[in-house]
């Protein structure tokens, strides 16, 4: 791939790994939604964040198109994977305990 899709590519791969900061928009509006729809944004959310890892690694991998927009959303990616992560541990923790 030349620099000029790498760099397109990695402007996508920050953009769906910011994806997931839309679901505090309902939460600001006070809106409450039901669970198939709270089930679908989960799923999309999981989704995105996986994507944008991939992406944003395959773009920081490749040390001719590494700039700071592949860092940072690898950085961001990690950190949803991390608390996602961290949240399924918890819940197993709990239900071990319990």
């Amino acid at each position: 791939m030349n620099q000029k899709k790498f760099q397109k590519l990695s402007v996508v791969a920050l953009i769906i790994s910011l994806l997931p900061l839309v679901t505090f928009i309902p939460v600001l509006l006070h809106i409450t939604l039901t669970d198939g729809v709270r089930s679908a944004w989960v799923g999309v959310n999981i989704f995105c964040i996986f994507v944008g890892l991939i992406i944003s690694v395959i773009c920081v991998k490749n040390r001719d198109s590494r700039n700071v927009i592949n860092i940072i959303s690898t950085t961001i990616s990690s950190f949803w994977v991390l608390l996602m992560g961290g949240i399924v541990a918890l819940a197993l923790f709990i239900g071990f305990v319990q």
